[in-house]
């Protein structure tokens, strides 16, 4: 498909897009739209920023358009799994809708909750909330699912991270049988996201655009091994410091973390805002319009609270902790490098955490690029040994002496351990491409600055 004309979307619906500058669909819109017009329950996999939200926006809008109806209950229902996303959906709504009588409604928590209600009993089109207090307005009787025409869920494996899977199945229960699902996620999501496909779809059209190790093309992922956290701590000020960039957000594993490389970076004279789970929804407000606004470039974060984010020109990432799994990396790196956009990310590996970022970068099918920060220099550059799979190649003589002492019950007690020193102006590993490391070759250097 050549532009949007061309999938037979309603022409207040055309006429919004040429006034928004969007003239040609991106891969997911041309393969979901047509098919969602044809009334067909949907499962559709595609990365983080590939237009997933308008896919299904333009379908439910022209449905909504073709076959109007006087105002009674609410036709239509997207969930999703955070706050943020939920309001970033609701303005491409009334951005697309500009030229339309819908309404939609906002339905998260951290807002008044009659004030809710007392919207919901307008009856608007859509109603566009986060499962937790969508279950709340159910269990008040203020929502009212009977005549549900089509359900979306989006970021649907992000809810199920997220233990949202029986409010889900319960909020999908409420509506009719005759409604028509849409699914949406960046990944596949397992045997948990077959399960909850399995228990609302019917007979469901799976479009999998990509993969999970379909990352964009156009983000360039590397590494930099690091020593110890406050090596890590340098490095991401060196970075911040060094890499151009219009806005950058580092993800930290806990809230503890964030706290502490936040006044860090604060202490370096760089405008940081801190995002994790025990910041009320006023701070995390200030902080998404601060940085959308440019008035802060660079973000602090943890997982659960950067679910959602998408921010215009966000292209940095630093992973200052590598992320758990394969899934949570993708979903990490899909903050930048969004519809096309350019990106950079960048993950600090130490010793304990090489073997994670191996299992990360074979399960992805791809090769992170190995990158030393001479002003930098740590004393871990890598293992001195690889395996064929990438991951640390232990000493296979010790492992045996070990077995056979254990065998003949010999116990060596108040022995005491050497500790080997580390090799200063070591090179970095190498490997081939079969072991999933991009070969790199460096000179010997002097050792760190601290």
């Amino acid at each position: 498909m050549s532009s949007f004309a061309d999938l037979n979307l309603h022409e207040r619906l055309i006429k919004a897009l040429g006034e928004l500058e969007i003239t040609t669909p991106t891969p997911v819109q041309t393969a979901a739209i047509p098919a969602a017009l044809e009334g067909r329950d949907l499962r559709v996999v595609a990365r983080t920023g590939s237009g997933k939200t308008a896919a299904f926006l333009l379908p439910m809008l022209h449905q909504l358009l073709q076959y109007s109806r006087p105002r009674t209950d609410t036709r239509a229902l997207i969930l999703l799994p955070t706050r943020e996303l939920a309001q970033q959906t609701l303005k491409q709504v009334e951005a697309l809708g500009r030229y339309t009588f819908i309404k939609a409604e906002l339905l998260t928590g951290g807002e008044d909750f009659k004030v809710q209600a007392a919207k919901m009993r307008k009856n608007p089109e859509i109603l566009i909330g986060t499962p937790g207090r969508l279950i709340e307005h159910l269990d008040a009787g203020n929502l009212l699912l009977q005549d549900l025409e089509m359900l979306v869920l989006d970021e649907s494996d992000r809810m199920l991270d997220m233990g949202f899977n029986d409010d889900v199945l319960r909020l999908a229960a409420e509506c009719r049988a005759e409604r028509q699902t849409l699914l949406f996620s960046a990944t596949t999501g397992g045997n948990a996201m077959e399960n909850m496909i399995s228990s609302v779809l019917r007979d469901p059209k799976s479009l999998v655009l990509d993969s999970v190790r379909d990352l964009n093309e156009s983000v360039s992922q590397q590494i930099i091994t690091a020593d110890d956290v406050k090596h890590k701590e340098r490095l991401v000020q060196w970075l911040l410091a060094n890499e151009t960039y219009e806005k950058a957000v580092v993800f930290t594993n806990t809230r503890e973390q964030a706290d502490r490389l936040g006044g860090v970076l604060v202490a370096s004279n760089l405008k940081v805002f801190v995002l994790h789970g025990e910041k009320d929804q006023k701070d995390r407000k200030l902080a998404m319009d601060r940085l959308k606004a440019g008035a802060v470039k660079v973000l602090v974060a943890t997982d659960v609270a950067a679910r959602g984010i998408h921010v215009d020109n966000l292209d940095l990432v630093i992973n200052f902790d590598m992320p758990r799994s394969g899934d949570e990396y993708v979903h990490r790196i899909g903050r930048t490098g969004r519809v096309g956009g350019e990106g950079t990310a960048i993950s600090l590996i130490a010793a304990h955490e090489w073997n994670l970022m191996a299992g990360i970068q074979r399960y992805l099918r791809q090769n992170f690029e190995y990158r030393l920060v001479e002003a930098l220099r740590g004393n871990f550059l890598g293992p001195k040994n690889l395996k064929s799979n990438g991951k640390a190649a232990g000493n296979k003589k010790k492992k045996m002496k070990k077995k056979e002492d254990a065998k003949k019950g010999i116990k060596k007690s108040g022995a005491k351990k050497k500790v080997a020193k580390p090799k200063r102006n070591a090179k970095p590993p190498t490997q081939d491409t079969k072991g999933g490391f991009a070969t790199v070759k460096r000179k010997k250097t002097p050792g760190p600055l601290d």
